[in-house]
């Protein structure tokens, strides 16, 4: 009888020291998840907007903006994606107005979806032009103003000189669209075209790309018949 008494007692005795045992487990564990599940706080900063505050250009004030435009941004070469290819070019610093706009339209990223709207075949393909009305609208958030000329820095219109075109208005000193580019495609060059027009690069890889626009077919009014968008246009260097 004493040994069947024993037996429960310490059967129950066994129990009691299991329950406590699982008792600390289930504490340990239960600690253990807490700890593996706590999850340090991150602090995630906003991604900081361009706080800049360009000026809507004019003729009153462009030459003024771009003075100080050029010395704060100094990068001179340009990549440019089209539909067939890439085209590199070097901007001249002695042409500082011009290069500081062409640098100015990249960063503002006007030319990505424009097109070489115009080719004249074994002569120049002509860019930063379209026919979309969004273009209308980016340009008049960049401004309306013209950049004189400015030819008497020695360059010429060879072959694979980037030059700016004279513009649609009408006047005696030739200003030059400030939106618009051409690159002279034909051997030889065209240098008759020197005292009125400004050279302010040329292209430094990419002439390959350039023949190629150029063969495109045309309408009567010059423009592709099948379009030749700049996808991208970035600063290199």
């Amino acid at each position: 009888m004493r040994f069947l008494l024993g037996v429960p007692l310490v059967f129950g005795i066994g129990l009691l020291l299991m329950s406590c045992e699982d008792k600390q487990t289930s504490k340990k564990t239960n600690t253990t998840i807490v700890k593996d599940s706590i999850v340090p706080e991150t602090t995630v900063e906003p991604k900081k907007k361009d706080a800049r505050v360009y000026p809507k250009l004019t003729d009153a004030n462009a030459m003024d903006f771009f003075l100080d435009y050029e010395k704060e941004n100094p990068e001179h070469k340009v990549r440019i994606t089209t539909d067939f290819g890439i085209i590199e070019i070097e901007l001249y610093d002695k042409t500082k107005f011009h290069r500081a706009n062409f640098v100015y339209l990249t960063k503002r990223n006007y030319f990505e979806g424009t097109q070489f709207y115009r080719v004249v075949k074994d002569f120049v393909i002509q860019g930063g032009s379209s026919d979309d009305y969004n273009l209308a609208k980016r340009r008049q958030k960049i401004g309306k103003y013209l950049l004189p000329p400015d030819t008497k820095r020695g360059y010429t219109h060879k072959r694979g000189a980037v030059s700016m075109p004279s513009s649609e208005m009408d006047n005696a000193y030739k200003l030059a669209s400030p939106f618009q580019f051409f690159i002279i495609q034909r051997h030889g060059g065209a240098d008759y075209l020197d005292d009125d027009y400004t050279v302010f690069g040329e292209v430094t890889s990419g002439m390959d790309v350039v023949d190629d626009i150029n063969a495109v077919k045309t309408d009567e009014g010059d423009w592709p018949l099948q379009n030749v968008y700049i996808r991208k246009v970035e600063l290199i260097e």
